[in-house]
């Protein structure tokens, strides 16, 4: 189980919920910051940043919501309109900053993220030299509203995790971002699961989930951020 801590975010603060590898290891490990879906910082999300912890990363996922958080999709959309992009990218990148300076951590961090969370993890590789690998699970925010400067992908990656339903790979979306890291010198693999509806990967949500697309795209995950971020 991880905890709540509060760390800088650009002159003020902003918490989060951390989880760390329990091993008694003295080696340093890889950190991930693990971005909400538009309900918030829920169960589901501190889940994943433990499971990231048991796979060997320290998580740090932000609540970027600032205490809010719903189960309601109509209140989920009204707090995802209302979030400011600009604080929420001093959320991120200051959560990411937090991690590196934390004695277990090698100083490599990646991002992942769910839905909104997943444009905001492709995202954040634009906004923090310390975030080097991202992975986004079928991103749905527009770029217009992020305004990305994608020439900050020179050197790093992001995987994209598309479902059927959200269009595949194909959707104009995941395209434009894939064009715009790679025109960066970046690298982007895409990965599509058939048949999947959107937030397949979320196990609290009966309705959508799908085991095994979700242990695929797991599985890829840690690959790319255990590639990536030694």
């Amino acid at each position: 189980m991880g905890e709540m801590v509060s760390y800088r975010s650009n002159g003020g603060t902003s918490e989060g919920y951390l989880a760390v590898p329990t091993s008694g290891s003295d080696q340093t490990v890889p950190a991930v910051v693990v971005i909400q879906e538009y309900w918030g910082l829920v169960p589901h999300i501190k889940a994943l940043a433990d499971r990231f912890a048991d796979a060997g990363f320290v998580a740090l996922a932000p609540d970027l919501y600032h205490g809010l958080h719903t189960t309601e999709p109509d209140e989920a959309g009204k707090l995802l309109m209302g979030l400011a992009m600009d604080q929420a990218a001093k959320d991120i990148a200051g959560a990411a900053a937090y991690l590196t300076e934390r004695p277990e951590v090698t100083g490599k961090v990646g991002a992942v993220g769910f839905c909104a969370g997943g444009s905001l993890a492709l995202w954040s590789a634009t906004l923090s030299d310390q975030i080097v690998a991202a992975v986004g699970f079928y991103p749905k925010l527009p770029w217009e509203r992020m305004r990305p400067e994608w020439t900050g992908y020179a050197g790093k990656s992001a995987v994209i995790h598309c479902s059927e339903a959200d269009g595949t790979s194909a959707d104009e979306g995941v395209q434009v971002a894939r064009r715009s890291i790679e025109a960066a010198g970046g690298e982007c693999v895409l990965y599509d699961y058939p048949g999947t509806k959107h937030a397949f990967f979320n196990d609290d949500r009966p309705e959508v989930f799908d085991r095994d697309s979700a242990a695929s795209a797991w599985a890829r995950t840690l690959v790319h951020f255990r590639a990536k971020l030694r």
